[in-house]
């Protein structure tokens, strides 16, 4: 319940009270657990996406524009596997890796600042935007940052744990059929159909045959190096490296 409280019930509190008092834009934040959702907290994404594009297309009109943001995992952020691997060196630990085919997008903090920031400038109604972002396999992260770290720690493969995705989705097949490149971003418009599909009995489209998913499985792949200098420029593995450096220093 929390999490419909906090992702439906909650969003819908905010989308009412910023067209009650005219708010320029709103801007939701949502994740790539929304695309085909697997739990609590992906569906309840998904329907704050739909109550935004739905509550965008009954106040097209307003002048509060409503759109929203989609990113899969932001570099060192809480519950990312990157402060866990880090430990694990630290600790002398073995590192555990759930499945070495598993990607993950590879986005930074600043990159997702970035993304909302893109939205508040130029959504349109009903706009859900999303950044392109290259992607790595979780073991050549392990990898990475055990010569980042110098360690030479066991890679420890335990098994894909429940509800854990192979890779993350951005953008459906549905949506790539309509979707619009911009560039760094993909841009999926708000569908304006209605409910009357009596024309698809005897018409079709051919457009969404011919898309794919956009996914951390068929994005850029990071290689070794650049992988290496894109973690190097966070500041957690800064930080981390100086208390290391700092133990090293004052070891009997």
């Amino acid at each position: 319940m929390e999490a419909i409280r906090t992702n439906a019930l909650g969003a819908e509190n905010v989308l009412n009270a910023a067209i009650a008092r005219d708010v320029d834009r709103v801007v939701l934040l949502s994740s790539d657990k929304a695309v085909y959702p697997i739990n609590a907290m992906g569906m309840t994404k998904a329907l704050m996406e739909k109550l935004a594009i739905a509550k965008a297309r009954l106040h097209a009109d307003s002048r509060t524009i409503i759109c929203a943001t989609r990113y899969g995992n932001v570099m060192a952020s809480r519950g990312s596997v990157i402060p866990l691997f880090v430990e694990q060196i630290k600790a002398g630990q073995p590192l555990t890796v759930t499945d070495p085919q598993m990607t993950r997008f590879m986005m930074s903090l600043s990159d997702s600042v970035d993304l909302v920031l893109h939205a508040y400038a130029h959504g349109r109604q009903g706009d859900i935007l999303v950044q392109k972002a290259p992607a790595t396999t979780v073991m050549e992260l392990a990898q990475a940052l055990c010569e980042i770290f110098e360690s030479r720690s066991e890679i420890r493969i335990i098994g894909t744990r429940h509800g854990e995705k192979l890779y993350e989705t951005l953008v459906a097949r549905e949506e790539m059929a309509r979707a619009q490149d911009l560039g760094r971003y993909i841009r999926i418009p708000a569908d304006g159909r209605d409910l009357n599909y009596s024309e698809f009995f005897t018409e079709g489209g051919v457009d969404i045959d011919k898309a794919q998913d956009y996914t951390s499985h068929n994005t850029q792949r990071l290689e070794q190096a650049a992988l290496i200098e894109m973690l190097m420029g966070l500041d957690y593995i800064q930080a981390q490296l100086g208390r290391t450096q700092a133990r090293q220093t004052v070891a009997p």
